[in-house]
């Protein structure tokens, strides 16, 4: 399909991949002009892009999100220069009050230094941006950077990989426990023009480390915007990973998310995604559990109305015994709304001892559901009860779906956070009823 200038979408990344590759610095070429190891990888992903494409309904994992929408717009090459733009006053609505973090901000997937605080980061332990550790820690860059996002059969963890740039970069050093959480906030700035941005994030826990790291996503948006995010995590032997996600934004926001878990022995990795904000949003979460007595944890809320569409997907490997994995995702939809749930465990042929649990449940109106999904309406009776003690039918409604929804919200360890998304969920659901 065709945008303004009667090119497609991937005609136009792909014509436009050399000026890419020429604002690409030291992380292109090294000094002998001989190509960059993570340069191979970007040119390799942007050949299979070029076979691929951008999924299309046919293909099983996306026949119920439709992305034409996201792929006939015609966005512009400039998300640079619009990040410089954005003022720090302009961020204050997507903090948690009362709450200390190491900071990172990044505009159109391009990373603020005057927009950041970053007070845990040294030579050692690294929190900025990838863009920035590439020097530091090229090494381990090189060692790690698409060794789990694989993009042999993904068309856009293809392109994301292409043009990976800049987006955070983490790495917690043997035996490092991080006090203070690590909020990576991803502002999507389109009141200009159409915008597109690919961050690529690559979180390294190294052994018996810990740390809490936040992501959240907001836009401001006349125009629209479109996020192709890439997460690779690694937790290595005994450490331990928190990781929140939230995607709060304009209804002229795009959002594909894509996050790879790399989990070793004995370690642990907690994840809550909350998601009530974008026309389009999907989510993929794949967790490897590689280490005997690892375990992960994966909690979701999704929340759409209108005609928005919110997609899950989850696949966790058990690849070898002795692992533990636990999945609940809840959604309430309201008016036309769209939700998919699709969840796949996989327990190879020598993982012995395995718990695996996997759960979803919908409160909607006028949803549609891939399989393995429940869904319902809210229980007449318990409305008719909260009526009989004087409450109206809107508040009585309003009160079963925030407690219903406060169930993963409430796996969400840090106060401050749980505190500011509730808050959310109760303006969101009275805007909703």
């Amino acid at each position: 399909m065709n945008n303004g200038n009667n090119i497609t979408l991937k005609e136009k990344v792909i014509n436009n991949y050399k000026e890419f590759e020429n604002s690409l610095n030291g992380m292109a070429r090294d000094e002998n002009g001989k190509i960059e190891k993570i340069h191979s990888i970007r040119l390799d992903a942007l050949k299979r892009f070029e076979e691929l494409g951008f999924p299309e309904k046919k293909l099983e994992d996306w026949k119920y999100t439709n992305i034409h929408p996201i792929i006939e717009k015609n966005y512009s090459q400039k998300a640079r220069d619009i990040a410089i733009k954005v003022a720090k006053k302009n961020i204050s609505d997507f903090l948690f009050p009362g709450l200390e973090t190491n900071l990172l901000v990044f505009i159109n997937g391009i990373f603020s230094k005057k927009l950041s605080n970053i007070e845990n980061g040294n030579d050692v332990l690294f929190i900025g941006s990838l863009s920035g550790a590439y020097k530091i820690h090229k090494e381990l860059i090189d060692i790690h950077f698409s060794k789990y996002a694989r993009y042999e059969n993904e068309g856009l963890t293809a392109l994301n990989t292409a043009y990976a740039y800049d987006g955070a970069f983490v790495y917690l050093p043997k035996g490092k426990i991080l006090e203070k959480p690590i909020h990576i906030i991803f502002i999507s700035d389109s009141k200009t023009t159409d915008i597109m941005s690919h961050p690529r994030n690559l979180i390294i826990a190294g052994e018996n480390s810990k740390a809490t790291v936040i992501e959240s996503y907001h836009s401001f948006n006349h125009h629209f915007s479109f996020s192709n995010v890439v997460t690779e995590i690694v937790t290595e032997k005994e450490s331990e990973i928190e990781h929140y996600k939230i995607q709060d934004e304009s209804p002229k926001s795009y959002d594909i998310n894509t996050t790879y878990v790399m989990q070793e022995k004995d370690s642990r990795f907690h994840s809550v995604t909350i998601s009530w904000g974008g026309d389009i949003v999907r989510n993929n979460l794949n967790v490897i559990l590689n280490g005997e007595n690892s375990e992960c944890l994966l909690y979701g809320l999704y929340a759409a109305n209108e005609s928005e569409l919110i997609d899950n997907h989850t696949f966790v490997d058990h690849s070898v015994p002795n692992c533990r994995s636990n999945e609940l995702y809840k959604g309430i939809m309201d008016d036309v709304s769209t939700g998919v749930f699709n969840g796949k465990i996989i327990v190879r042929v020598d993982a012995q001892k395995t718990n695996a649990y996997q759960s979803n449940k919908i409160f909607a109106d006028d949803v549609k559901c891939s399989h393995g999904a429940t869904t319902g309406q809210l229980d007449k009776d318990e409305i008719f009860y909260l009526m009989a003690r004087g409450i109206g039918k809107q508040e009585a409604q309003r009160m079963l779906l925030i407690a219903f929804a406060n169930d993963i919200i409430e796996n969400i360890k840090i106060e401050a956070i749980r505190k500011k998304l509730y808050r959310l969920l109760v303006k969101k659901l009275s805007r909703e009823k």
